[in-house]
């Protein structure tokens, strides 16, 4: 299985895949650190070639609706009255893409969000909206605090929410 659980020894490797990825989004490793310590069930690491070597990552973890975290932002602690799960990030090497690896990611984060969250947000970078539309995120209105939040992940940041499957309402 290509996907693992991230450890904490993974965090030289992830920081330098995030570097490479988001060269004008960086964020401090210590952010990283914090979400696996807090939410580990949410945090996967891409072993492609099962050799131990990490070429991608993804992190994610309950927020409060429509609060997702600053851009490099510590959360401190998962919030007890957390409704709404988060894609903080899906990243994988420019090597291995092209292989349905982001897509079996995804999968296995909206797995974790389907067991208690109706919905599932994330922002989305780099023009990537057709990406998670194909997993039915979509556009949200948004008011002025989380458009804020929003210019730090740059020009082009949109928040996408779905309605969870495994949902009950």
């Amino acid at each position: 299985m290509p996907w693992r659980p991230l450890h904490p020894t993974d965090l030289p490797a992830l920081t330098t895949i995030a570097n490479e990825i988001h060269q004008t989004l960086p964020e401090r490793p210590e952010i990283f650190a914090e979400r696996i310590r807090l939410f580990p069930e949410g945090c996967w690491g891409l072993d492609a070639e099962n050799n131990g070597q990490l070429v991608g990552y993804a992190i994610s973890h309950p927020i409060r609706a429509g609060q997702p975290p600053a851009l490099d932002t510590l959360l401190g602690r998962i919030a007890p009255d957390a409704d709404q799960y988060y894609i903080h990030d899906v990243a994988i090497l420019p090597g291995v893409r092209g292989r349905g690896l982001a897509a079996e990611g995804v999968r296995r984060l909206l797995g974790v969000a389907e067991r208690g969250h109706e919905t599932t947000g994330l922002v989305s970078v780099y023009g990537t909206e057709k990406f998670w539309g194909r997993f039915g995120f979509g556009v949200v209105e948004v008011g002025e605090e989380l458009r804020a939040k929003l210019g730090g992940y740059g020009g082009d940041a949109v928040f996408l929410v779905r309605r969870n499957e495994g949902a009950r309402g």
